[in-house]
């Protein structure tokens, strides 16, 4: 089955499970999921599932926002998101109308998904920092600790070159990583390990495309 809901990465703790072994765990939660949309192959080429989340004021969002989230009955939403899947995978999103509530029902204890967040900002870095290389040698007068080693022959061609520059900051999918708690009553994901993101980084939870060996 294929499925996703979003949500907002609380923090980390940790649980027993039934053998009584201590699990690490992210938690997130996953209240106020709404169907915005839903796309069909003969309306907009492709199936897809448009969610919002989060409820934000409505001077805060266009005109064109408030129309859309009026045809669901519900408020501007601060995190909008299409969970897409192939075809041939029966989707459990298709079958909520427009203005349904995603819920984490869902999903179930002992099930394997993918998470995408957005990593955390680390600034600018340099190359031993961001691309994990050695450092040169620190005595007999190299004077060369920490740079970035030589280019090569590059010509100008810098695209791809492990240099120093922003760390962080980008889409991660952590891959197979599985469901050890739902929370119905507060609508909270426990996830097994640590998934992208700092405390209330907003994520994507889905089906996962792989299955775990």
């Amino acid at each position: 089955m294929a499925k996703g809901i979003l949500g907002r990465k609380l923090g980390m703790t940790q649980i027993f499970d039934e053998n009584g072994v201590l699990v690490p765990v992210s938690v997130i939660d996953v209240a106020d999921n709404v169907v915005l949309q839903q796309k069909t192959v003969e309306t907009d080429g492709y199936v897809a599932t448009q969610i919002g989340f989060e409820t934000k004021r409505e001077k805060l969002s266009n005109k064109p926002e408030q129309g859309h989230v009026k045809k669901a009955n519900t408020a501007p939403k601060r995190f909008v998101r299409e969970i897409r899947f192939n075809e041939e995978l029966k989707n459990e999103l298709l079958d909520l109308a427009v203005g349904d509530l995603v819920k984490t029902e869902l999903f179930e204890v002992g099930e394997t998904v993918d998470v995408t967040g957005t990593s955390k900002g680390k600034g600018f870095a340099g190359s031993i920092k961001r691309h994990n290389q050695h450092r040169g040698p620190m005595t007999h007068g190299s004077r060369y600790h920490r740079g970035p080693g030589s280019m090569g022959p590059i010509k100008g061609n810098m695209k791809g070159k492990n240099l120093p520059g922003h760390m962080g900051h980008e889409k991660v999918t952590i891959q197979n990583l599985k469901v050890v708690g739902v929370d119905v009553e507060n609508q909270l994901l426990l996830i097994s390990g640590s998934v992208p993101g700092p405390k209330k980084g907003l994520v994507i939870v889905r089906s996962a495309v792989k299955s775990s060996k």
